[in-house]
């Protein structure tokens, strides 16, 4: 377990729904292991579906440094709903209204709109098929499922946000067996990298319906970049507009993929609570 994380403050918050951890490693040469992210989960009360774990930047114009874990400890390069609750984290520091922020995705800014709402940019879609990732050269907007999983639709639109989306239209989200699908979808060979699955629902021109199983996470109440994948993936097939909400178990955000291909999320962050990592997460086996 690594060194100087029993004891330190730790942010429970969420974003839209997304249930988000903030630990705030500036100034410290502290890193997680993956075995420590899994620890954390452990402490009760902070079962998560992303850490966001904050360090010094190395890159030129940002003010932090992002490190996203999954609960199982793999790490994601984006986490637009957790880029929001670091804004509010550090917002309630007496943080800028804007803020750049370095990722595995490249640099990310956000903006606060309101005392608890932000937005962020996403940056710009990956359409092509090796930079999803995907193992097959294929047209993105419109994927075999190959071979088929049983009760999932035969095809998807994939988008990479920095990670790979597959999202899927259907009739009825609320009736999709998301449990079921989403951990066999996820592990699919056409996914080198795994894959966020999604099932979406469009309402109308400005509303979509989305449920989401994020890879390494499992069911979650949001997620910023599916949102993200699943207006881009919509657009893309005529089926919206560009601009539209997209309404999750947790709450809803207002996606925009504006006209410099660039996706803005905008959506609310909460503080739940603040507390301290328990000593006995990090303690040497006897």
């Amino acid at each position: 377990m690594t060194e100087g994380l029993a004891g330190r403050k730790i942010l429970r918050m969420n974003g839209a729904g997304n249930e988000i951890l903030v630990l705030d490693l500036r100034g410290t040469d502290v890193e997680l292991a993956a075995e420590d992210a899994r620890a954390i989960a452990r402490q009760p009360g902070l079962r998560y579906d992303q850490l966001m774990a904050v360090h010094d930047p190395c890159a030129a114009g940002a003010d932090a440094a992002l490190r996203i874990y999954n609960v199982d400890g793999s790490l994601s390069a984006a986490c637009g709903n957790g880029t929001r609750c670091v804004a509010l984290a550090l917002a309630l520091q007496g943080g800028p209204t804007r803020l750049r922020f370095e990722t595995d995705a490249g640099l990310i800014e956000s903006r606060r709109e309101g005392d608890a709402r932000f937005t962020v940019d996403m940056g710009r879609p990956q359409l092509v098929a090796r930079d999803v990732p995907l193992a097959v050269d294929v047209d993105t907007a419109s994927v075999a499922l190959d071979p088929a999983v049983a009760g999932a639709p035969a095809r998807f639109c994939a988008v990479g946000m920095g990670n790979p989306h597959a999202v899927f239209f259907v009739a009825d989200a609320a009736g999709i067996d998301l449990r079921a699908l989403g951990p066999q979808i996820e592990r699919h060979p056409l996914f080198p990298q795994r894959v966020n699955v999604s099932f979406a629902e469009v309402v109308s021109r400005e509303e979509i319906l989305l449920r989401v199983w994020e890879r390494g996470t499992g069911v979650t109440k949001a997620c910023g970049s599916a949102a993200c994948a699943a207006l881009v993936a919509a657009a893309r097939t005529g089926r919206t507009g560009r601009r539209a909400t997209v309404r999750l178990p947790g709450g809803e955000l207002t996606i925009f993929w504006r006209d410099d291909d660039h996706v803005l999320m905008t959506g609310p962050a909460e503080l739940e609570l603040e507390t301290t990592l328990d000593p006995a997460l990090f303690a040497a086996p006897s």
